[in-house]
């Protein structure tokens, strides 16, 4: 199992920025699949953006062209940069690592887009 750390979210206006990070214990690259969920109240829990361990990404339609995946292989760490960002963008944002058919998620960090 992954274990997984993110970190970065918060209180942002419509149309400001803000970038998540998720730590992982183990090297991004032995991760087949890694990437960024997320749960907004009353609703299931929504892929938002993935990078596989060869660089391929792929995103949700509601966030293509303003949120970007990214990884600092040294650091064992996933970003997930938020740009333009809407008030229906609020929801708690869960990392989340796919290995050996395994699932491991972070402890969700909240992000809260209003004025």
């Amino acid at each position: 199992q992954v274990e997984l750390v993110e970190s970065g979210g918060g209180l942002v206006q419509p149309g400001g920025s803000l970038r998540l990070s998720c730590a992982a214990s183990l090297s991004v690259f032995t991760i087949p699949v890694m990437g960024w969920f997320r749960q907004a109240p009353g609703k299931q829990r929504d892929m938002v953006a993935s990078m596989t361990s060869g660089g391929s990404t792929n995103y949700a339609d509601s966030v293509k062209g303003r949120f970007t995946i990214s990884r600092d292989s040294a650091k064992n760490t996933v970003y997930l940069q938020m740009n333009s960002l809407k008030p229906e963008d609020t929801a708690v944002y869960y990392c989340n690592a796919v290995k050996l058919g395994r699932n491991s998620w972070g402890q969700g960090t909240q992000v809260t887009v209003s004025s």
